[in-house]
């Protein structure tokens, strides 16, 4: 194992929250809807821009992504709090000779504010957001693009994410493939499609690293 790759949201920071409001008061602001959160998860998949275009109904798309992004950043502080398991998984990881990355269907935008506000950038070697592909998880262009900038093959490298979109897009990349629900804010319950590994704490996660990297 040389690398490993973590999905973002509901998985390294409890940012679904936040998601849900900027999204909540972008489609209550211009198409006078009141989406749940369920209603706003489903919606996942294509970035920020690519949700407000394709569900949208108001033509002020470009005001409305704008709103999104304020909105975002406004309760930010607010609704996201540091979470410092996490960050003593990176730190553990980095420790132990691993490449870390990052592939998100999260707009970069969004992704520099609350990496930022968290105080993550050190940890990632290569970061993939949902502006750098074509093609949004399940799909695994994301991760061919995150191994290839790696320089790892996919038998050298573990996929981390907390929703059934990010082990679909695992197993298409044939990347050793980890479900987790270790914040409290994730996008699904229940995999549709049984990953190799899965926690429930992050401890476990640790505790089932291979032993060889620790050295």
């Amino acid at each position: 194992m040389k690398a490993i790759i973590f999905d973002f949201d509901g998985t390294l920071a409890n940012t679904l929250p936040i998601c849900d409001y900027a999204f909540q008061s972008v489609f209550k602001e211009f198409d006078n809807k009141d989406l749940s959160s369920g209603e706003i998860r489903a919606m996942f998949g294509p970035c920020e821009v690519g949700i407000i275009n394709g569900n949208l109904l108001h033509e002020d798309k470009e005001q409305a992504i704008e709103l999104y992004y304020e909105k975002y950043l406004e309760k930010h502080h607010d609704l996201v709090a540091a979470n410092q398991e996490i960050h003593d998984l990176l730190m553990k990881l980095k420790k132990k000779g691993l490449k870390l990355a990052i592939v998100t269907g999260k707009a970069k935008r969004s992704l520099e504010i609350s990496m930022k506000a968290l105080q993550m950038y050190n940890y990632f070697d290569v970061i993939i957001t949902g502006d750098d592909v074509v093609q949004p998880k399940p799909h695994p262009e994301g991760l061919f693009k995150a191994l290839s900038q790696l320089h790892v093959n996919n038998h050298e490298a573990m996929f981390v994410g907390d929703s059934d979109a990010d082990i679909q897009a695992g197993m298409g990349a044939d990347i050793h493939t980890v479900g987790v629900h270790w914040l409290p804010d994730i996008q699904t319950m229940e995999f549709s499609v049984t990953p190799h590994a899965h926690y429930k704490e992050v401890h476990e996660f640790i505790n089932a690293l291979p032993a060889s990297r620790t050295q």
